[in-house]
């Protein structure tokens, strides 16, 4: 189990989200709430395959990351991720 921060951004038709430790996983939905469950979901199936989970970086890569977008409305939130068992 590890916990994610990820990154909820306003668009015109709900939200998208991204986590900057796992490149490349993303969800969109047309609710916060939607888009929350969706990426938990999405962070659930790029890592089920992973011998090693990425180290979660903490707030400052988020930071950072942030510092350069184009002045969006963003939610920044921790996940927890688990992976189902069978």
């Amino acid at each position: 189990m590890n916990q994610y921060l990820i990154v909820l951004e306003k668009s015109d038709s709900g939200f998208s989200a991204y986590s900057t430790d796992v490149p490349g996983c993303i969800a969109t939905g047309e609710t916060l709430e939607q888009t929350r469950e969706s990426m938990c979901s999405a962070l659930r199936l790029h890592l089920q395959d992973e011998a090693e989970w990425p180290e979660p970086r903490g707030i400052d890569a988020y930071l950072e990351a942030l510092q350069m977008s184009e002045g969006e409305e963003f939610y920044l939130t921790p996940v927890v991720v688990e992976l189902e068992t069978a």
